[in-house]
């Protein structure tokens, strides 16, 4: 099978598949082949600079050896553009130390217009806030403390925790909802 032709004959996913089962690195570099410029593009949108994008490309396919090893990936293109997408998020975050979520995932608020993005305005909001937390299930607490509090991106959750990037997400957006509820009712009750 390491016949060139033949190798770039094969779908992402087979040789995906391939280079998990056997760890022949040419099933990998085919992959390689077909994603740097979709990847760097990417990277490139995101991040600005030719230069800080040409070091992300590669910062995110040397980690990508191992790491397909480890999930279950069923359609390799969308996998390949999170984890990149999360990759160049991270960096944007270290640099600028800004957090970057989409206007509609960020807002957990009440008539205050608090958020999990700001620090609580009073000892009322932040009392609120903790008391809420604890009263989320135990996967909801952990993925909500990682995104907002610690900045971690979602495969950096999924790293962590071992959960599935769908259920991640999925307990970031119920603990929201949840959060948001909570904090809601708490505050009226003072």
């Amino acid at each position: 099978m390491k016949n060139n032709n033949k190798i770039s004959e094969l779908t992402n996913e087979e040789l995906l598949q391939f280079y998990v089962e056997s760890g022949d690195i040419a099933f990998f570099g085919e992959l390689y082949r077909r994603y740097i410029p979709k990847i760097y593009g990417l990277c490139l949108k995101y991040l600005g600079e030719k230069e800080i994008a040409r070091d992300a490309v590669m910062d995110i396919f040397s980690g990508l050896t191992e790491k397909v090893k480890q999930y279950e990936i069923n359609n390799f293109n969308t996998w390949l553009y999170s984890v990149a997408k999360n990759h160049c998020l991270q960096i944007i975050r270290k640099d600028k130390q800004t957090i970057f979520i989409k206007i509609e995932d960020a807002f957990v608020e009440n008539e205050d217009n608090f958020t999990l993005n700001d620090k609580p305005q009073s000892q009322e909001e932040m009392a609120a806030l903790e008391y809420c937390m604890g009263t989320l299930p135990e996967e909801q607490q952990k993925s909500i403390k990682l995104f907002f509090f610690e900045e971690q991106s979602y495969a950096d959750i999924v790293d962590i925790t071992g959960y599935t990037l769908s259920k991640v997400k999925s307990y970031i957006q119920n603990g929201k909802r949840n959060l948001k509820s909570c904090i809601i009712k708490v505050l009226k009750t003072i």
